[in-house]
C-alpha cells in the first residue's frame, strides 16, 4: 500500500495548486474524491462477493455431508426395519399359534367412562356453602325462580 504522510500530501497539494491553478483546484479535488470513493466501494463489493462465494462453497460441502449422513441413516433404518418386521412376524405367528406361551392382552381402556371431560378443582360442598351456582339455568328460568309469589289477596 502507498504510505502517504502529511508532508507528502502537502507536497502533492502544492504541486497541484501550481499546475492546475486556484480556480480549477476545488472542482478537480471533488472529482478525484468521488473517483476514490467509487473505487473503494467497488473494492468492498468485490471483497463481499468473494466472501459470499466462499461461504456458499462451504455451505454446499456441509449440505453434501448432511445428505450423505441422512442417506446412511435411512439405509440402516431400512435394514434394521426389515429385520424387525421379520422378528415381529415370527413372534406374532408364535403367539397366535400358542407355541411360545405368550398371551395377547386386550387394548387398554381407562377405568372412568368420561375421563376426557374436565372436572373442576373446587369441591361441590364448597360451592354450595359459598353460594356459587353449580347448574346452568336459562334467563327465563332464573327470572321465574326468583319472581316473588303472589300472596293471598285480602
Amino acid at each position: 500500500m502507498i504510505d502517504l504522510g502529511i508532508s507528502k500530501i502537502a507536497l502533492i497539494g502544492a504541486v497541484a495548486l501550481i499546475v492546475i491553478g486556484p480556480e480549477k483546484l476545488p472542482r478537480v479535488a471533488r472529482t478525484v474524491g468521488m473517483l476514490l470513493g467509487k473505487a473503494q466501494r467497488y473494492v468492498a463489493d468485490v471483497k463481499q462477493e468473494v466472501s459470499r462465494s466462499m461461504e456458499l462453497d462451504e455451505l454446499k460441502k456441509m449440505k453434501d455431508s448432511v445428505e450423505g449422513a441422512a442417506r446412511d441413516v435411512e439405509n440402516t433404518i431400512q435394514t434394521h426395519g426389515s429385520d424387525f418386521e421379520k422378528s415381529w412376524a415370527e413372534t406374532t405367528s408364535n403367539a397366535n399359534d400358542g407355541g411360545s406361551g405368550m398371551e395377547i392382552f386386550p387394548e387398554y381402556r381407562h377405568p372412568k367412562k368420561k375421563w376426557r371431560l374436565k372436572q373442576g378443582a373446587t369441591p361441590l360442598w364448597y360451592k354450595a356453602r359459598s353460594g356459587v351456582r353449580t347448574k346452568a339455568q336459562s334467563g327465563a328460568a332464573r327470572v321465574a325462580r326468583f319472581r316473588p309469589q303472589p300472596g293471598p289477596k285480602a
